[in-house]
C-alpha cells in the first residue's frame, strides 16, 4: 500500500461521522476502499457498500488484502429473501448492496440500523439533494447517530460542474470534512516521484493527409461554435475547441441550453449534435486506420447528408476528399499516364489495377489506385517491440548472471494499452500478420460494405421515391451556391467513382472464391511434406503456454503464441535480410497470379520452423474494460499506444508500490496532434478543479449541528400554515395542534426516482409496497399514475399507459395521471411553432385528447418539478383519508378462482359488456353511464320498451336508433 493512502485512512478514522474525500484520478481508489475494508471488523458492526459499479465490485474484490471475508464482500440482490437480508444486516460483515434494495428495507423497517457501523458512498459526484443515497442517509442518521458516512469520488472536474456543489453534497450526506487529495499534494507527489519510471516519449510525426483532415475539423468545429455564439442561448466563455475535445462539454451545453430547449430552432438543435460528432471524428482520426475511417465517414454521410449543418460547412469537404487520398486514388487514364503512376504504387494494389484494366478495356477510361495508407504509430510500435527484444538478447549474452538476478524482478511482460477492444485486436493483428495483410483485410471490407449499401439505398429509393423532393429543400441554407457550375461534373465523377469501387468488390469476390480453393491444395501439400518442422514448432510453444495460464484471469488478448513466428523471422538468421528485405520479398511475391495466399503461408511456415525462442509475451489492454490489468500482469514494459491521464496515474501507483521492479514505460503521441492537447488540457482542468475545490472549502458553510437538519420519520416537517395558527392565542390557547401524519403508499418501482425522497422531506410516511395498480396510492379514492416525459412518449407508442388509466379508473373513483417535468427543463411538450390545429396519430397532444375523451373520469395533472409534485400531492391528501396498506396490495390481484376479492369499488362492473354497450347506436359518452345504472345487465337493455329508454337516453331518437337496432331480424342461411 502506498503511504499516501495510510495518511488518507488517518484522517478519516479521525472523524467518527466521516467524510468526503476527492481523489485524482488513477490514484487507485479500490485500493483505498479495500484496505479500509481489511480494517473492518465484525464486532464494529456491518458495513455497506454503496453506489459501486461493476468494474469497482471487480477490483476491490482483488484488491481486498483481508482474508477474513472469504474472498471479499458480498452482494446483497433483490434474489434474496426478506429474512435473509435480515440475517445479514446481523451478521458484522461488509457488503455490496444497491441503494433500491437498501432504502425499500430501512421503510420496512428490516434493518437492525443499531448493528450498522458504517456506510461507504462510491461515486460521490453523482450524488445530490434528491438522490436516493441522500434518503437513505437522512433515515440511517435519524435512526442511528452514531453511524458513520464516508463518501469518495475520483472525479474531480464532476465535483465543480454546478454551483457549490461540493458544499451541497456534503450537507446532504451529513458529513463536515472535505478531504482533497490532488497529484500536486505533497505526500503523493513525494511518493510518486520517489524512484521514477524510465519513459520515453515518442511523437509520432503525423503524415500530411492526418494534418489536413485535423485542420478541416477544427475549423468546422470552430465555424459551429461561432454559430452557436450568434444564438446567445450559451455561455460564451465555454464554447471553445479546447472544451469542445472532451465529453463533458456535451453536458456544459445540455445544462445550459435544457431549459429553453423548446424554444431553439432546428438549426441550433443540430449545431449541438453535429459538435458531438466532430469531436468523435477528431478522436477516431488518431486511433483507427485510414479504411476504417473513411467507411465511418461514409456511414456518415449516408445518415446525416440530409440533416447536419457540419457538412455544408466550407472546410468540409476537405474531410471526405484527404480522407479517399489515404485509401485509394481515382483518376481518368490518359495515354500512357496511368501505367506509369502503377509502378509507383506497392504491389498490394494488384487486385484494383486488375479491376481497372478491366473497366480501361470497357471504355471507362478510369482506374481505380488504392494507397492503403498505413497508421504511423504502427511502424514504430512494431520497431519499440523490436528494440525491447534486442536490448534483452544483449543483456543476455553479456551475463547470465544478471538474467538470474532480473528473474525475480522483470517476468518480461509487455504491455500496450489502446483505448477500445477494436484498437487492440486491429493491433494484435498486425503485429501476427503484417500491417499490409491488415489493410488488405480492411479494404476488402469496405469494398464489401460499398456493395451491401448499394443494395440498402436501391430498396429505400423504391419504398421512398416521394421524399425525394422534400427531402433535400431548405437544409442548404444557401450553401448551393458555392458549387452550382461544377455540379454537373463532379456528380458524373463520383458516379464512376463509385462504379469502380462496386467493380473492385465484384473482383473481390471472384478473387476470394478462387483463392480459398488454391490456399486448401496448398495447405494441403505443405502438411504432407513438412512434418518434422510441425513437431519442432509444437515443442516451441511449450514456454509461451506457461504465460498463457498467467493471463487467463484478463480478457486481454494473448498475441505471442501468435506474434512469435512473424517476428522471428526478423530476429533470427541474417537481421539485416530480415529487416530490409522481408517487405521487399513480399511486395514482389504479391503481383502472381493466384498464389498471394500460398506464398504469405509459406513465409510464415518457414519463419515457424526456424524460430526456437519467442518473442516476450505481448498483451494488448483496452482502457474502456477497467480492469486492474498492471495488478493482474504486473508487467516490466509499458506502451501506452493511446496516453490517458488517468491509466498514467494507474502506472506512477504501480511503480511506486512496486520499487525494486525497473519499469519502463513508451508513451505514442501524434506530433502536433489534438491528441496531445487533449492530454495537456485534461491535467489542467483537474489541476484547475482542485484549485476550485480548495477555495470552496476554504469559503464553505457547514451547520455545527447537522443533525438538528434531519427531516423524515423522527423528525416532521413543521409546516408553515400550523406555526401561524399557533400564533393565534384565541384559537385553543395557543396549544399546538396535532398534526395528522401524512402516509402515501408507493409502489417498489418507482424508487428508481427521486420523487419518494422529496415526499419524505415533506413529512409523508412513505410505505413501500409492490402495486398492481397505480405508482401512487394517496387516499381510498384517489390514485396516480405518474410519468415523466420520456416513460410517457414510450407509453403511448406500446400501449401500456391505456391499460393502465384503464385499471385505475375500473377500480378508484379519482384516477389521476400524472405528467411530470425535470426541473431543470423546459415546462413544455412543444414549441409554439410545432403545434397543429389538426388531430395526428404522432402527435402527443393529439394522443393526450383522445385519452381524456376516452376516458372521462380521469384527471392529468402536470407538475414542473419533484417539489411542485410533493405540494400537488399535500393538496391532493387534504380532507381525505389516509390509504390503507393491506387493500391497496389487494387491488387488482385476483383470487384462484380468478375473482377481484373485496374490490375497493362497490360499482364492480364488467368492462368487457360496458365496452359492448358504448358501441352500440345511440349510445354516447353523455348517457351510457344513466343507461347503466337503469340496467343490470345488457339482457335487460334488450327488454326494456322504447319509452323507457327515451327516459334513459335522454331523447326519443336516440331511443328509437337503439330499439331499431336490438329488433332487427338478422339473416340466417340454411
Amino acid at each position: 500500500m502506498v503511504q499516501f493512502h495510510e495518511h488518507i485512512i488517518s484522517d478519516l478514522l479521525e472523524d467518527p461521522n466521516g467524510g468526503l474525500v476527492v481523489l485524482s484520478s488513477g490514484l487507485s481508489l479500490s485500493k483505498l476502499i479495500a484496505t479500509l475494508l481489511s480494517l473492518h471488523s465484525s464486532d464494529q458492526g456491518t458495513l455497506l457498500i454503496l453506489s459501486a459499479n461493476p468494474s469497482q465490485r471487480k477490483s476491490i474484490l482483488i484488491s481486498n488484502p483481508n482474508p477474513n471475508f472469504n474472498g471479499g464482500p458480498v452482494e446483497i440482490t433483490s434474489e434474496l429473501p426478506a429474512h435473509q437480508r435480515n440475517a445479514l444486516y446481523s451478521s458484522g460483515g461488509a457488503y455490496f448492496i444497491t441503494s433500491r434494495i437498501l432504502i425499500v428495507d430501512l421503510l420496512t423497517s428490516r434493518i437492525p440500523t443499531s448493528k450498522i457501523a458504517g456506510i461507504l458512498i462510491l461515486n460521490a459526484h453523482s450524488l445530490s439533494e434528491t438522490s436516493t443515497e441522500a434518503f437513505i442517509v437522512r433515515i440511517m442518521r435519524s435512526l442511528n447517530k452514531n453511524a458513520y458516512i464516508r463518501a469518495f469520488s475520483d472525479k474531480p472536474f464532476a465535483m465543480v460542474s454546478g454551483f457549490a456543489k461540493a458544499e451541497r453534497i456534503m450537507k446532504c450526506l451529513f458529513v463536515r470534512k472535505l478531504h482533497l487529495w490532488p497529484r500536486f499534494q505533497v505526500y503523493v507527489s513525494e511518493e510518486l516521484e520517489k524512484s521514477p519510471s524510465k519513459v520515453v516519449d515518442i511523437r509520432v510525426p503525423m503524415n500530411s493527409a492526418m494534418k489536413g483532415i485535423q485542420k478541416a475539423i477544427i475549423e468546422v468545429m470552430d465555424a459551429c461554435l461561432k454559430e452557436m455564439r450568434r444564438t446567445n442561448k450559451v455561455d460564451v466563455e465555454d464554447l471553445t475547441v479546447e472544451n469542445g475535445l472532451f465529453k463533458s462539454f456535451d453536458e456544459i451545453i445540455k445544462r445550459q441550453l435544457d431549459p429553453i430547449w423548446h424554444t431553439l430552432g432546428k438549426k441550433t438543435k443540430q449545431l449541438v449534435s453535429d459538435l458531438k460528432t466532430l469531436r468523435k471524428l477528431l478522436d477516431y482520426l488518431v486511433r483507427y486506420d485510414a479504411v476504417t475511417y473513411l467507411k465511418y465517414l461514409d456511414s456518415l454521410r449516408v445518415s446525416e447528408s440530409f440533416r447536419s449543418v457540419w457538412i455544408f460547412a466550407e472546410s468540409s469537404y476537405k474531410i471526405f476528399e484527404y480522407a479517399k487520398k489515404r485509401v485509394y486514388h481515382f483518376a481518368r487514364s490518359e495515354a500512357g499516364k496511368p501505367t506509369e503512376q502503377k509502378t509507383n504504387v506497392s504491389g498490394k494494389k494488384r487486385k484494383s489495377k486488375e479491376s481497372s484494366t478491366e473497366k480501361e478495356a470497357s471504355g471507362g477510361g478510369v482506374f481505380l489506385q488504392e494507397i492503403l495508407e498505413e497508421p504511423p504509430k504502427w511502424k514504430v510500435l512494431r520497431d519499440i517491440l523490436e528494440e525491447i527484444e534486442a536490448e534483452r538478447k544483449k543483456k543476455a549474452l553479456s551475463s547470465d548472471e544478471f538474467m538470474s538476478e532480473n528473474e525475480d524482478d522483470s517476468n518480461g511482460i509487455v504491455l500496450v494499452t489502446c483505448k477500445d477492444e477494436h484498437s487492440c485486436m486491429q493491433l494484435e493483428d498486425c503485429i501476427t500478420n503484417g500491417p499490409k495483410k491488415v489493410m488488405r483485410e480492411e479494404w476488402e471490407k469496405y469494398l464489401l460494405s460499398k456493395v451491401e449499401l448499394k443494395g440498402y439505398q436501391g430498396r429505400q429509393k423504391g419504398a421512398k421515391k416521394k421524399a425525394k423532393e422534400p427531402k433535400g429543400f431548405g437544409i442548404l441554407d444557401g450553401v448551393v451556391s458555392r458549387t452550382g457550375k461544377e455540379d454537373g461534373e463532379p456528380s458524373s465523377i463520383n458516379k464512376q467513382e463509385n462504379d469502380a469501387l462496386l467493380a473492385a468488390a465484384s473482383a473481390i469476390k471472384n478473387l476470394s472464391k478462387k483463392e480459398t480453393a488454391v490456399e486448401d491444395t496448398c495447405q494441403h501439400d505443405v502438411s504432407n511434406d513438412v512434418n518434422e518442422p510441425g513437431r519442432r514448432k509444437g515443442k516451441s510453444k511449450k514456454p509461451l503456454e506457461k504465460h498463457s495460464k498467467t493471463r487467463s484471469k484478463s480478457k486481454t488478448s494473448d498475441t505471442s503464441q501468435i506474434a512469435s513466428p512473424v517476428n522471428e523471422g526478423e530476429r533470427t538468421g541474417d537481421n539485416k535480410v530480415a529487416e530490409g528485405g522481408l517487405h521487399e520479398g513480399k511486395q514482389r511475391t504479391l503481383p502472381a497470379a493466384n498464389g498471394i495466399l500460398r506464398r504469405h503461408t509459406e513465409d510464415i511456415d518457414v519463419d515457424i520452423t526456424t524460430s526456437r525462442r519467442p518473442l516476450p509475451p505481448v498483451h494488448f489492454h483496452a482502457l474502456e474494460s477497467d480492469q486492474p490489468i498492471l495488478d493482474i500482469l504486473k508487467p516490466s514494459i509499458i506502451i501506452a499506444y493511446h496516453p490517458d491521464i488517468t491509466f498514467v496515474r494507474e502506472v506512477e501507483v504501480y511503480n511506486a508500490e512496486n520499487p525494486s521492479k525497473k519499469l519502463k514505460v513508451y508513451f505514442l503521441f501524434y506530433e502536433d496532434s489534438t491528441e496531445v492537447q487533449k492530454f495537456e488540457a485534461s491535467i489542467r482542468r483537474e489541476n484547475g478543479a482542485f484549485e476550485s475545490l480548495i477555495r470552496q472549502k476554504s469559503m464553505m458553510m457547514i451547520p455545527v449541528n447537522l443533525d438538528d437538519h434531519l427531516l423524515g420519520v423522527n423528525f416532521p416537517i413543521e409546516s408553515q400554515s400550523s406555526v401561524a395558527q399557533n400564533s393565534i392565542t384565541r384559537k385553543a390557547g395557543g396549544r399546538k395542534e396535532t398534526d395528522k401524519e401524512m402516509q402515501v403508499i408507493v409502489d417498489m418501482r418507482e424508487f428508481m426516482s427521486s420523487l419518494p425522497n422529496v415526499l419524505h422531506q415533506k413529512g409523508m410516511r412513505i410505505i413501500p409496497v409492490t402495486l398492481e395498480v397505480g405508482d401512487y396510492i394517496l387516499s381510498p379514492l384517489i390514485c396516480v399514475e405518474r410519468k415523466s416525459i420520456q416513460d410517457l412518449f414510450g407509453s403511448f407508442t406500446s400501449g401500456r399507459l391505456y391499460h393502465q388509466i384503464e385499471m385505475m379508473v375500473r377500480y378508484y373513483r379519482i384516477p389521476v395521471l400524472l405528467i411530470e417535468f425535470s426541473q431543470d427543463k423546459s415546462f413544455s411538450f412543444l414549441s409554439a411553432s410545432d403545434i397543429g390545429d389538426d388531430v395526428t396519430p404522432n402527435s402527443i397532444i393529439s394522443k393526450l385528447t383522445l385519452l381524456a375523451m376516452h376516458f372521462p373520469r380521469l384527471r392529468i395533472v402536470w407538475s414542473r418539478s419533484l417539489h411542485a409534485t410533493a405540494e400537488i400531492f399535500a393538496s391532493l391528501k387534504a380532507n381525505q383519508d389516509e390509504p390503507d396498506e393491506a387493500k391497496a396490495t389487494r387491488v387488482g390481484v385476483p383470487s384462484e378462482e380468478g375473482i377481484v376479492e373485496n374490490d375497493v369499488r362497490a360499482e364492480n362492473y364488467n368492462t368487457s359488456a360496458v365496452e359492448f354497450l358504448r358501441r352500440l347506436p345511440g349510445v354516447t359518452d353523455s348517457n351510457y353511464r344513466a343507461i347503466m345504472d337503469g340496467c343490470s345487465s345488457l339482457a335487460d337493455l334488450a327488454l326494456l320498451p322504447v319509452e323507457n329508454l327515451a327516459d334513459l337516453m335522454g331523447g326519443q331518437k336516440a331511443a328509437r336508433t337503439l330499439r331499431e337496432f336490438l329488433d332487427a331480424k338478422y339473416p340466417t342461411m340454411l
